[in-house]
């Protein structure tokens, strides 16, 4: 991180917490290698600009670019889910390099994209050094499914924009972001009726008479809100939890079971998150769709969906405006019994398998067995989840699974053909999300479940809990023969086992002139020895 932001932010830090300047200071030396490790894995594997050729020459990785420069560093360091010293460099033309801006200047990319990206790197090294110097004091077990969530320091596990909050200054990540267990205060829009565009069953207890009331993020209130001078907030507000996506919440007393998510103009990891009009107008709609074909999968009892139960935004001139909207969806505890927890699967990796208990072995095969069958059979009915480790949680009991939750309704993808073979109907919907490009479907689901979260548990299983990597696999491949073997032949099953697996390109993506547009790279398949 370049010395200005550096004197920026422990400045920052002495006026508004000065107890964590001496825990921030020690935490930066390993967040910035932590982002420059996950950037050097970008150049391991993405289709970047500039990157000609790659090598591995022992143990050193050496990568080629365009102008006839030759970098080299560690390849176990540019490695997914690598444990990066914090003394890492990569060995450059002029010298070693240590800052992730350094290494990505190396590519020689015209500005904006550059500059944009250069920022959010320094941007993520700030909040991850932060966010480690809260916690110092090692791992707390969680007492409830928000501070599950709460538990993830690190962020995004691979993206080296892990914790990347453009727009929010430092005062305002600590009052605001999960990783330091804030109270946030939502405040309260009062919205006249002929102003108010909405889907769904909006709740009673945000209603008054015929005005709507809109929950919105205080960041939102003092940086956004003020740009419309005839809306007004409340004095009254909502305290809640923010969860692990930061702009989710879950409220303390009032709308018991129900999250409340809020749209928030800053840039976390790959997305400014906004609420589309979209989204509000498809999330109900979508929800039911995908609870009934869960149903009739006849998984219901294993697979919960977390239902967007309704979505409202505010017109401004006569347009709906996606900076002043929100979604009420079904919280965690509305399918939890006594004595269970809900964890994001990425928390499960975040947190070192310590919510884990019994064999590794055995965890994952239990796992595998409550996820697989309906998340497959549901790609088959033509429903692809998003089922990355945010938007998927494991429900445990004394560290053991026993149901699975999903969340966040708008990044299912549905093939209206293979829906309509199965008897469904595909509701109308404002988005385009329907469509029968069957990669396009097989990608999301194995994009975000493969990629992600089994990689994600088969890493940690073996690190923390000395689990044999192919063994945990071989377990997953199993259950992935037995389910496919009770299908019909889609062609799924052979991109379930096939050679190699989409993994997000997120550094290629951030570099792209519409870095909102998800791009894909393939990596090895640890299931295609099993087939």
């Amino acid at each position: 991180m370049p010395s200005q932001t550096l004197d920026t932010t422990t400045a920052e830090l002495r006026r508004v917490r000065p107890d964590l300047v001496e825990p921030f200071m020690a935490a930066w030396p390993g967040a910035r290698a932590t982002v420059l490790g996950r950037l050097w894995g970008a150049f391991a594997r993405e289709p970047l600009p500039g990157v000609t050729a790659r090598q591995q020459a022992a143990e050193t990785l050496v990568v080629t670019l365009r102008h006839g420069a030759r970098l080299a560093g560690a390849g176990t360091c540019a490695r997914r889910f690598a444990d990066v010293p914090q003394d890492f460099t990569v060995a450059g033309p002029d010298g070693p390099i240590r800052e992730p801006g350094e290494l990505l200047a190396q590519l020689v990319l015209p500005a904006p994209a550059a500059q944009r990206l250069a920022a959010e790197l320094d941007n993520s090294v700030v909040n991850l050094a932060l966010a480690r110097a809260a916690h110092a004091q090692g791992f707390v077990p969680p007492r409830d499914a928000v501070e599950a969530e709460q538990a993830v320091v690190d962020g995004h596990p691979q993206h080296p924009c892990c914790r990347t909050r453009t727009g929010m200054s430092v005062a305002e990540v600590l009052a605001y972001a999960p990783e330091h267990h804030p109270v946030v205060q939502l405040a309260l829009l009062p919205v006249p009726a002929d102003r108010w565009q909405g889907t769904g069953a909006w709740p009673e207890e945000l209603r008054d008479g015929d005005t709507f009331v809109l929950p919105l993020h205080p960041w939102q209130r003092d940086h956004i809100l003020v740009r419309h001078p005839g809306l007004t907030a409340l004095r009254r507000t909502l305290p809640a939890r923010p969860l692990l996506s930061l702009r989710t919440l879950a409220p303390m007393a009032d709308l018991p079971g129900r999250h409340v998510k809020t749209a928030l103009d800053v840039q976390v990891t790959n997305y400014r998150r906004t609420i589309s009009p979209v989204e509000v107008a498809d999330g109900p709609p979508l929800s039911e769709l995908v609870a009934a074909v869960v149903d009739k999968a006849g998984y219901g009892d294993g697979l919960r969906i977390l239902r967007e139960l309704g979505g409202g935004t505010v017109r401004v001139a006569g347009q709906a405006c996606a900076s002043l909207a929100a979604m009420v969806r079904e919280s965690t505890d509305c399918h939890l019994d006594a004595g269970e927890i809900a964890v994001p699967l990425t928390a499960v990796h975040a947190t070192g398998a310590a919510v884990v208990a019994g064999d590794p072995v055995r965890w994952l095969a239990d796992f595998a067995e409550l996820v697989l069958p309906p998340a497959l059979t549901l790609l088959s009915m033509g429903v692809a989840l998003e089922a990355h480790g945010q938007n998927t949680l494991v429900a445990l009991r004394d560290g053991r699974p026993v149901r699975v939750l999903y969340r966040d309704l708008d990044g299912v993808r549905i093939s209206p053909r293979r829906l309509a073979a199965w008897g469904c109907a595909l509701p109308p919907l404002a988005g385009t999300r329907a469509g029968d490009d069957l990669d396009a479907l097989r990608t999301k689901l194995f994009g975000g479940l493969l990629s992600g979260v089994f990689s994600e548990l088969v890493d940690v299983l073996a690190r923390t809990r000395s689990a044999d990597p192919a063994a945990l696999w071989e377990t997953v491949a199993r259950v992935g023969r037995r389910v496919y073997g009770e299908l019909p032949d889609t062609g799924d099953a052979a991109a379930f086992f096939g050679d190699t697996l989409p993994l997000k390109a997120t550094v290629a993506m951030r570099l792209a002139a519409h870095p909102g547009k998800a791009q894909w790279t393939a990596v090895a398949n640890p299931l295609a020895r099993y087939r």
